[in-house]
């Protein structure tokens, strides 16, 4: 890896692990007191943290990805504190990150999970309804509580017993761009301009519809149409910013195997579905009234209602993989977390370095009393005063909560990745299993594992992210005890404003649900809710008595999953790529070639290396401005304007509530729709022209070699 040099004033030995006697020297001393906690930084974190809570939950909910805001809240940070007489200081910028950076962590675990309540009120009317704002803000709440809490006893292990031996890439890329503040003011700048840019053309294209972003090689006509007609293969893309700057972050290795995953769908199984099963004359399959002949399906039909299932039965299996492998460190995470608990420090607590004070063992211990026994009444409330239900809820929260800490911190240490999918959905089936061994099934008992997992991944995704807060401040010598304060109120801050974005959503655009037998559209709205609908489908398999549980094709999947994991080929991410929609995979190949052309652009490291952070921060406002302007249309969306809403209004062309290919300038579809081909490509050309331009004085964070 490389990093920087002492000259910018981190120590020598801040990226290598330390020789045997020597003891790490942060970059502000132990011995010197600087502000920290303070009105500014806290009250500047919390208004970071509602404006990303919004922007993530629009990441979650439209492409199975949550936005990762730690890196521009750094940087803008930076950017504000600037804006003061007297300009923050580097542990101020750190509490600020934390606070804000509780966004992605708290968003990650509700939309993945409580959007599928929504989706089950609709297949289950009058059974399930969907969650209020109270109980997703209390899901959120004590999950994130657990994930603080439980994380705690383990900082020592991680940040400094493990120094040098993990390579924290996230955490790194933050505390390089802490560190050069001085220079960051200009990274501010590139980010907010990279925001308005993306947020505008998605909002052009995708709310205003002045053009097309739904490209699909049949758009071409002639040739095409007839080759898709008679083999079942298709490409298809969404022409959007938010994409290319989510495909630029990702890089070329992952993006490369999400795409593979996604041909191997639609360019392999789909077509042998097409051709073998529709062979045979009687090869049909029910859908609502009618019976459609697999032969006459579209591609789009046959993916949703067989190929889809392999993707699920693959993510699945790729889940419990990633756990085997795990084991010795979820053995170890006993010790470990046993060992930190019952611990503590011994001695004058004056004598201990500031670096080194974490919260009191009794507050830990209290805190986790008092989580506990909130949940214990929550459950009993949820489950309809169930005490049976309530224990099992408490059993399967606390101990996967404990056991799968480790995991997610330690996904986050190696690869800067948090499989919190995978573990979700291992806490799903375990749900499952414990409720239906205690005789609840159907409608209650989806609700009810729901909920539970919910807790669990809200839990693991926050241990994981703090994670990178507490190495960031080992390296920079904050106080660990007020970064822990800190993450709580942003704990609680982003848990109460989840619910009214994931509410704001559902009313503006509702989510993409699939009848569970047969795999159809019974609702196409404009946020697809990937990462939600798995947890439906998985949860229906296991919870409806009277649901068609496809196990030949969930059995496939798993088979892909193990050939993956045999040649090397991480499982998840192939998965991913086969369950996902071909059209939000295929885009991200264009900003990972970007990143990729950038980091072999010259042969100077620091003049390479200069250029492909610039585009990080250009790809990152991409995503982040995308998000955002998807706030503002859902906002435009139920705003009641003259008996429509006032996006319909503004377009004047169209019903905004509705999926239409009517397009400002009365375009036709398949021209929108190329055009949009064409400007997408343009878009990734000036985010790779731009980034060249890039001197190594505006180098910002150091890149994984």
């Amino acid at each position: 890896m490389e990093v920087s040099s002492g000259k910018r004033g981190l120590p020598e030995s801040a990226y290598r692990p330390l020789k045997e006697g020597e003891v790490y020297t942060p970059y502000v001393s132990p011995e010197v007191i600087i502000p920290e906690v303070t009105p500014r930084s806290v009250v500047i974190g919390i208004i970071l943290a509602a404006v990303f809570t919004l922007a993530a939950a629009v990441s979650g909910l439209r492409a199975g990805t949550v936005f990762e805001a730690a890196i521009p809240i750094a940087i803008l940070a930076i950017g504000i504190g600037k804006l003061f007489r007297r300009k923050n200081t580097i542990l101020e910028n750190v509490i600020i990150q934390s606070v804000g950076g509780a966004s992605g962590l708290i968003v990650a675990g509700a939309v993945f999970t409580l959007p599928t309540l929504y989706m089950l009120a609709t297949i289950y009317p009058g059974q399930i309804s969907p969650p209020n704002l109270l109980t997703v803000f209390m899901v959120s709440l004590l999950g994130g509580l657990l994930g603080v809490i439980f994380l705690i006893p383990l900082r020592r292990y991680f940040v400094a017993d493990q120094h040098g031996l993990l390579p924290f890439p996230e955490a790194t890329a933050i505390n390089e761009i802490l560190v050069t503040g001085e220079k960051a003011g200009k990274q501010a700048g590139v980010l907010a301009i990279a925001m308005v840019i993306g947020g505008i053309f998605d909002f052009l294209c995708d709310g205003l519809r002045l053009w097309g972003s739904h490209f699909n090689w049949r758009a071409f006509g002639g040739w095409f149409q007839e080759f898709t007609a008679n083999t079942k293969m298709v490409v298809r893309m969404e022409s959007l910013a938010f994409f290319v700057g989510l495909g630029y972050i990702v890089g070329m290795r992952y993006a490369t195997i999400i795409v593979m995953g996604s041909f191997m769908s639609w360019m392999v199984l789909v077509p042998l579905f097409g051709w073998v099963i529709g062979s045979f004359p009687d090869a049909s399959m029910v859908a609502g009234t009618t019976s459609i002949a697999v032969a006459s399906m579209t591609p789009e039909i046959i993916f949703r209602n067989f190929v889809q299932r392999i993707g699920i039965g693959c993510i699945a299996a790729a889940g419990i993989l990633g756990i085997i492998k795990s084991m010795p460190v979820i053995i170890d995470s006993f010790k470990i977390g046993f060992k930190g608990i019952s611990g503590g420090e011994k001695g004058d607590s004056k004598a201990i370095p500031r670096t080194q004070i974490d919260m009191n063992v009794k507050l830990i211990l209290g805190l986790l009393g008092a989580a506990l026994i909130v949940m214990a009444v929550f459950f009993y409330f949820v489950t309809g005063s169930a005490i049976n239900y309530t224990l099992i809820g408490l059993l399967v929260v606390f101990v996967i909560s404990f056991l799968f800490t480790t995991v997610a911190a330690n996904a986050i240490a190696i690869v800067g990745t948090n499989p919190v999918s995978g573990m979700t959905l291992m806490t799903l089936i375990l749900s499952s299993v414990f409720l239906l061994a205690a005789g609840l099934s159907g409608p209650n008992g989806m609700f009810i594992a729901l909920i539970i997992g919910g807790v669990v991944c809200t839990a693991l995704s926050m241990s994981g992210g703090f994670v990178s807060d507490l190495k960031v401040g080992y390296w920079l010598g904050a106080t660990p005890v007020q970064q822990q304060r800190s993450k709580i109120i942003g704990t609680i801050v982003c848990a109460a404003l989840v619910g009214l974005a994931i509410m704001l959503i559902d009313s503006a655009f509702g989510f993409l649900i699939t009848d569970p037998a047969t795999g159809q559209i019974i609702a196409n709205p404009a946020m697809p809710a990937p990462q939600a609908n798995l947890m439906r489908e998985v949860i229906i398999t296991f919870m409806d008595p009277t649901a068609i549980i496809p196990w030949m094709l969930f059995g496939i999947g798993i088979i892909i999953a193990l050939l993956m994991n045999f040649v090397g080929v991480p499982a998840l991410a192939f998965g991913l790529g086969m369950y996902l929609p071909q059209e939000i995979n295929t885009p991200l190949l264009l900003g990972a070639f970007a990143a990729w052309l950038l980091k072999k652009s010259s042969k100077e490291k620091e003049l390479a290396n200069a250029r492909y952070q610039k585009g990080v921060l250009i790809a990152s406002g991409f995503i982040a401005g995308a998000a955002l302007f998807k706030i503002l249309e859902a906002v435009l969306r139920i705003i009641p304007f003259n008996g429509e809403n006032l996006l319909a209004v503004i377009h004047g062309s169209y019903n905004a509530n509705e999926v239409s290919n009517t397009y400002l300038m009365g375009m036709e579809a398949n021209m929108a729709n190329l055009i949009g081909f064409v400007m997408i490509f343009l878009l990734t050309a000036w985010l790779f022209w731009n980034s060249l331009r890039a001197k190594p004085e505006e180098e910002g964070p150091a890149e994984e070699a």
